[in-house]
């Protein structure tokens, strides 16, 4: 089993401020996405589609709610600013605030 995660799909456990509703529900759609391997089903399969990113939403939102840790709550900007750095040298580019 592979170790790495799809890059569209964000942490949301542990942060301050915690993770909002959108973000757990975009997260729950690319997952969607990239299990079906499509990002707009046919009209034949929204309805499971869309219950599908629903039932995902519902379950990410307990999972993090729900976890432990006695780690300290990660800052978003540091965080962010800390993928802007991977990024940069992951593909050779300038870094910006």
């Amino acid at each position: 089993m592979s170790n790495v995660m799809c890059r569209n799909i964000r942490t949301l456990f542990n942060f301050d401020p915690p993770a909002t509703d959108d973000e757990v529900a975009a997260a729950a759609l690319q997952y969607v996405r990239k299990v079906s391997g499509t990002n707009k089903p046919s009209k034949a399969n929204q309805e499971v589609f869309e219950q599908a990113v629903a039932d995902v939403t519902a379950i990410t939102r307990r999972l993090v709610r729900d976890l432990v840790t006695t780690s300290p709550p990660k800052d978003r900007e540091t965080e962010a600013a800390k993928a802007r750095e991977r990024s940069a040298k992951r593909f050779g580019r300038a870094t910006q605030a």
